[in-house]
């Protein structure tokens, strides 16, 4: 049975005990959700080379077709993670899965026609990805702030490892769908419709198994807020709190804008956010584009989009890996070193094969050294944004860098237009600068735990 914690900050009780299994449980289904995000970003790029042969369009209109939903992933984490500032996180998840599931719905449905004649050069599934790709970036927010409140200092570092390669994951187990069931037996509108089907399937696992975060009560002081703190403390099973500790009158009141506001937090969210921009013009170059690439080259749908597996296969366990080595190394040294190394990588896959395991040989080194530095930066979000302003932190950060996800296949596009379909080496040398600066940006980050200095800051 539960032991009252006494007058006590909810985030010092979840930080300070031993993980429970309903922790776990809240983790494994953060970790599915951000799966469910990673296959319905991919879902495109798995349809791609059907979406090309069939509308007969060129690599240039291509990449406007896959950065649709980064670029709705960019508004969508900017102005969802504001909402699960204010209103809580699990509705805002609730809200981005309903979203995420009525776009995807919807491309299944796409014909390649233009609903708006003034902008012709964007079809309807244009505007679909776009819809859900603004779901998928108030889930991501959403999601990691839940990972980070939801766990005990100790685990933290490798509950978020396990939360960031969800998303290769899933675009694992949904590349083995796409070229082994959808994209054998249906056709590329399949792989949309799946996406449809799961990302419903996870809305009533949502409302039954996670609860509101202690610390979104904490931060915000609902009325009658410790009633709501030791609802949540008691399903993740805590210790229950008897009262908050007093704010002193003299301390400042924060407010979501501190992000940009505050001098402790500004230089932090700034840094982050650019990082991780630069960063995700390599990420996403390979992701994007190597399946239309490797079928360009002679290969099958299904035989490209395999590569595309074997690059999120790789993604999961250098991720993983990456996150069990910082629970004894510190976030930046080493978030620095793997994305310098996955921009080696880049070149390398430029390079070209003339055999398929070749292809999936290079992926898989792209998304084993890129998304360990994409676990490096989730764990700096969650260590560098106090609760009250953490999804609007996330979201920022994350809506900033999905300016330079929604780039990076455009960036790509032109420059194959330009260069020539025959200038791959070129093209990945030039995208690979983006890993390159983030790390820059990286090494110039401080450090802090924001949680703990907000604590100061509010006793004082």
């Amino acid at each position: 049975m539960a032991v009252s914690a006494g007058v006590a900050n909810p985030i010092t009780v979840v930080d300070d005990n031993p993980m429970s299994v309903r922790q776990w449980i809240v983790v494994a289904l953060m970790v599915l959700l951000n799966a469910l995000d990673g296959f319905d970003v991919l879902s495109s790029a798995f349809a791609s080379a059907g979406i090309s042969a069939e509308w007969g369009i060129p690599r240039d209109k291509l990449g406007v077709v896959l950065s649709a939903e980064l670029i709705g992933m960019g508004f969508g984490s900017i102005i969802l993670g504001g909402v699960a500032d204010k209103v809580g996180r699990k509705p805002a998840m609730l809200l981005c899965l309903v979203i995420m599931a009525v776009g995807m719905y919807l491309a299944h449905l796409a014909t390649g026609s233009a609903p708006i004649q003034a902008f012709s050069y964007f079809s309807d599934l244009v505007y679909y990805r776009f819809l859900t790709g603004l779901g998928i970036g108030g889930m991501l927010a959403a999601t990691n702030a839940v990972t980070a409140e939801s766990t005990n200092r100790a685990s933290r570092s490798l509950a978020m490892a396990l939360y960031v390669i969800g998303y290769p994951v899933g675009g694992v187990i949904g590349g083995f769908a796409a070229q082994s069931w959808l994209l054998v037996d249906y056709d590329w509108r399949a792989v949309f419709l799946f996406g449809s089907v799961v990302t419903a399937a996870m809305i009533p696992l949502v409302m039954l198994l996670v609860p509101e975060t202690p610390a979104f009560y904490a931060a915000r002081r609902p009325e009658g807020a410790v009633e709501k703190i030791n609802r949540s403390l008691r399903a993740l099973r805590k210790p229950e709190i008897t009262a908050m500790p007093e704010i002193s009158p003299t301390a400042p009141k924060p407010k979501v804008t501190d992000i940009l506001a505050n001098p402790r937090l500004r230089p932090v969210t700034l840094l982050l956010a650019f990082g991780y921009l630069f960063h995700t013009i390599t990420f996403y170059y390979i992701l994007k584009f190597a399946v239309q690439i490797v079928a360009d080259s002679g290969f099958s749908q299904p035989e490209a989009a395999s590569t595309l597996t074997w690059a999120n296969i790789g993604g999961a366990i250098g991720g993983g890996l990456f996150g069990f080595l910082l629970k004894k190394w510190d976030i930046k040294g080493p978030t620095i070193a793997v994305a310098v190394i996955g921009s080696g990588t880049v070149v390398a896959f430029g390079m070209g094969s003339d055999t398929l395991w070749g292809w999936r040989a290079a992926t898989f080194l792209t998304m084993f050294f890129l998304n360990a530095a994409i676990v490096g930066y989730y764990a700096a979000f969650a260590r560098g944004f106090p609760a009250y302003a953490r999804a609007t932190g996330t979201g920022f950060v994350l809506g900033v860098g999905r300016a330079g996800a929604a780039g990076s296949p455009i960036i790509a596009g032109f420059l194959f237009a330009a260069l020539g379909n025959d200038r791959l080496l070129t093209v990945s040398a030039v995208m690979s600068i983006g890993a390159i600066v983030g790390a820059g940006l990286l090494f110039m980050l401080p450090m802090r735990d924001a949680d703990r200095e907000e604590a100061e800051r509010a006793a004082t």
